[in-house]
């Protein structure tokens, strides 16, 4: 498995499943946040909500099959679960609902947070997510959780590999954001890898592994 991160909440996650490729984009953003895109072609299109930095789907060809809703979904041999989660700490009463995925694939769990807002997840949400082995997750603050709450979020999954997202960087042009430095502070890993694309294979995760951190370049 390969997972790109593009910048904000958007990934380009390729996998193997039926003996071909797999081509699935996370949360593509409109060019108005001052991000560019590549040219983006997918078999799987998952969407966690619609604000303009996520829900770019012109931006992807192919014919995706598009996601947007809670439930489990099965395409291409490849197993997605949309878990219904709030862009606040109010039960969505200030910025509305998105939906956190967990694809399956490769004997390897990925689960991507959205924006998600909570202070912490509820019991039914963790149920729901299971084990994880690799977590996307915002730590950028002000519209999501920040850095030290990220890391609390973390702490209930027990993720093998973070890799944080929706985060200040350059000429993105949504200020507010935090850089990703609090977080790696809150996690006591300030100098973690920095990779263009995570490729991992099921053997790479051990099970006795403490969580890793790791920074992918946009």
């Amino acid at each position: 498995m390969e997972i790109k991160w593009l910048g904000q909440a958007c990934f380009l996650v390729k996998t193997k499943a039926n003996q071909k490729e797999v081509r699935v984009v996370i949360d593509p953003f409109s060019p108005d946040i001052g991000l560019r895109l590549p040219k983006l072609e997918a078999d799987i299109l998952l969407v966690s909500h619609q604000h303009f930095d996520h829900n770019n789907k012109a931006a992807v060809v192919g014919n995706p099959y598009l996601i947007e809703e809670p439930g489990e979904y099965e395409i291409e041999d490849v197993f997605i679960q949309g878990i219904k989660a709030f862009h606040d700490d109010k039960e969505g009463k200030e910025r509305g609902e998105v939906v956190a995925f967990k694809i399956v694939s490769e004997g390897i769990k990925v689960c991507h947070l959205s924006d998600l807002g909570q202070r912490k997840l509820q019991d039914s949400q963790l149920e729901q997510i299971g084990v994880v082995d690799v977590l996307l997750i915002p730590v950028g603050g002000y519209y999501t959780i920040d850095g030290p709450l990220a890391r609390e979020i973390v702490n209930q999954i027990e993720p093998k590999i973070v890799i944080p997202m929706h985060y200040q960087i350059e000429n993105l042009k949504i200020k507010e954001l935090s850089p990703v430095d609090n977080f790696l502070k809150a996690m006591g890993q300030e100098k973690p890898p920095v990779l263009d694309k995570l490729k991992i294979k099921k053997e790479d995760l051990a099970e006795d592994k403490e969580t890793q951190v790791i920074l992918l370049k946009p």
